[in-house]
C-alpha cells in the first residue's frame, strides 16, 4: 500500500540492494519527462486531440496510407528529437552493473520510443512494438528502412491533420504490392506473442518488479505486476498518481521516474 515518500524510498532502496534479478516495467510516464506526449492526458495527450480510429488502426492505414504514415513519421521524429532523462540513464548503468556481476535487470516497456536504448540499455520486450523498426503492411517481412533526420520545421508544432505534409509510405522490397509501416501495435491489434512471453518469464524470475510510470490499466500489460507478485517477487511502484496497483504493491512511491530512480540506485 502507499507509504510516506521518504520512508518508501528508503525501504525500496533496501529491498533493491538485496535483489539479484530485477524486472522493470515502464509506461508512458517514463517517456513523458523527456518530452514525449502521453496518449490520453487532457489537452496534451495525442488521442485527446486526434481520433485513434482515424490515425492508428490497420483499417485507417489501408484506407489512407499516406495520412497514417505521415502522422506516424511526425511522432517518430518527435521521439527522436528528445533526449533520455536521468531515470533512463540510471536503468542503463544499473543493468550493466547487474549483468557484470551475474545478476540481471530486464526492461519491459509499453513505450514505442528508443529512449532506453539511447541510454545504453537493452530492452527485453517492447510490448507495443517500436517506431524505429519497420515491416511490410501486406507481407509482414521486416524492412530495412532508416528514419530520415527531421528538419526544425517538421518539429515546430503539433500539426493539425490538414496541415500535415503527406508522404507516401515506401514500397516493400520483398513483395510486389505492399508498403511499409512502423512495427508498432496499432489499436485493435494483438500484442506480439514473443514480447509477452518474454515479459512474463522476466517478471516470474524476478526478485523485485519495479513498475515505473504506467497507469496499470492497459491490458494485458497490467497483469505483469500481478504475475510477478504471484511468483514471489516484491513489487515497487513509482508513479505521481495512485493507480489500480498502488494498494497491492509492496511499496508505492508517489513521484516521477526522473526524480525517484536516481534515489533507488544502490
Amino acid at each position: 500500500m502507499p507509504n510516506d515518500s521518504h520512508v518508501a524510498v528508503r525501504n525500496a532502496r533496501d529491498m533493491l540492494q538485496d535483489a539479484r534479478h530485477i524486472a522493470v516495467l515502464t509506461g508512458a510516464g517514463m517517456s513523458a519527462q523527456s518530452g514525449v506526449p502521453t496518449y490520453r492526458d487532457a489537452q496534451t495527450g495525442l488521442w485527446e486531440k486526434y481520433s485513434p480510429e482515424q490515425l492508428a488502426t490497420p483499417e485507417a492505414m489501408a484506407n489512407q496510407p499516406n495520412l497514417v504514415w505521415s502522422w506516424m513519421l511526425y511522432q517518430a521524429r518527435l521521439m527522436r528529437s528528445v533526449e533520455p532523462h536521468e531515470g533512463h540513464k540510471i536503468l542503463g548503468a544499473w543493468q550493466q552493473e547487474l549483468n557484470n556481476s551475474g545478476g540481471s535487470l530486464e526492461i519491459i516497456t509499453q513505450n514505442i520510443d528508443d529512449l532506453h536504448e539511447r541510454s545504453n540499455a537493452e530492452v527485453l520486450s517492447h510490448l507495443h512494438g517500436t517506431t524505429f523498426t519497420f515491416r511490410c503492411f501486406e507481407c509482414d517481412v521486416p524492412a530495412n528502412y532508416e528514419l530520415p533526420p527531421a528538419t526544425p520545421e517538421q518539429l515546430a508544432a503539433t500539426p493539425e491533420l490538414d496541415q500535415l505534409v503527406l508522404e507516401d509510405p515506401p514500397a516493400c522490397t520483398a513483395c510486389t504490392h505492399g508498403f511499409i509501416r512502423p512495427d508498432i501495435v496499432m489499436f485493435g491489434e494483438m500484442l506480439p506473442q514473443q514480447a509477452m512471453d518474454d515479459a512474463l518469464r522476466a517478471v516470474r524470475d524476478a526478485d523485485v518488479a519495479l513498475v515505473v510510470g504506467t497507469s496499470n490499466i492497459v491490458q494485458p500489460a497490467a497483469t505483469l505486476p500481478l504475475a510477478a507478485s504471484a511468483a514471489g517477487a516484491q513489487v515497487i511502484e513509482i508513479n505521481p498518481k495512485m493507480t489500480p496497483l498502488s494498494e497491492d504493491a509492496d511499496i508505492s512511491i508517489q513521484g516521477t521516474a526522473r526524480e525517484i530512480l536516481p534515489e533507488l540506485y544502490p
